[in-house]
């Protein structure tokens, strides 16, 4: 089905009936999508001074009260425990399972942190005619773990994750331009061109989400992704964590364009 012309609250409405459990990539067009890490209070400080070292892969844009599961600032009557498509569960670093919801998994001392997604730049990189090839495809965004270490702070250490479009040489210098006005989604590509050089060794391999076809003259155009914090948790092995499962984001209401610089 076509999502993109639904309002966020609409989305919402059906992930939380369980009638989305798909990845969200081109739904509700215009509107900014966000990656979620849930940590217990006592692990928190160290996970919001993480996010203020490593700005472009963890552009902080909410941060929720101890114990409460209510959005308040990127979204109107939102539940964090049930909006999103899909959850993963992290124990001391290892994934142990994915949920539809965590309602029977929340506890008064989470508090949960919305990471802004590259999703949410993509309909103005297609409203300047740029391809995004994963949604051309109806797949999930390929991303890649690469050999570019974060800023560690407190527990928190880890390799940055990117996410991949393949584009001619003129259209990654468009989508230079549109996205490095949109730091609070990622900003401009960290890399452009051989993947190797960042630790990929296969681009038709990704680590999360699905390979796409790059055509013959083009290249891989890399940005910051929010995946970035479950590479810290596998790293960190917190005794517990929650994220989003790749891919599966929560839609606010905020406008795509309400978060350029």
């Amino acid at each position: 089905m076509d999502y993109s012309r639904l309002l966020p609250s609409e989305a919402r409405a059906l992930i939380r009936e369980g009638k989305i459990n798909t990845q969200t990539s081109g739904m509700c067009d215009g509107y900014a999508q966000a990656n979620l890490l849930i940590l217990p209070k006592s692990e928190a400080y160290d996970f919001l001074l993480f996010t203020q070292r490593n700005p472009k892969s963890c552009p902080l844009l909410e941060v929720g009260d101890v114990g409460s599961r209510l959005v308040k600032r990127m979204a109107d009557n939102a539940d964090i425990a049930t909006d999103i498509p899909k959850y993963r569960l992290w124990e001391n670093g290892t994934l142990v399972g994915e949920y539809e919801s965590i309602e029977n998994l929340w506890r008064d001392d989470f508090v949960y942190f919305l990471i802004g997604c590259s999703f949410s730049f993509e309909s103005e990189l297609l409203a300047a005619d740029v391809p995004v090839r994963h949604i051309e495809e109806g797949r999930n965004v390929p991303m890649y773990m690469t050999n570019i270490e974060c800023d560690g702070a407190g527990i928190f250490h880890g390799k940055t994750v990117v996410s991949m479009r393949p584009m001619t040489p003129e259209q990654a210098i468009k989508a230079t331009s549109i996205t490095a006005s949109m730091p609070r989604v990622h900003g401009a590509p960290i890399h452009i061109g051989n993947p190797e050089a960042i630790g990929i060794k296969d681009i038709n391999k990704p680590d999360f989400g699905d390979s796409v076809t790059v055509n013959d003259g083009e290249i891989p155009v890399f940005w910051c992704c929010g995946v970035t914090p479950q590479s810290v948790v596998m790293s960190a092995k917190p005794p517990v964590a929650i994220s989003h499962a790749p891919g599966h984001m929560f839609i606010t209401d905020v406008k795509n364009t309400l978060l350029k610089d």
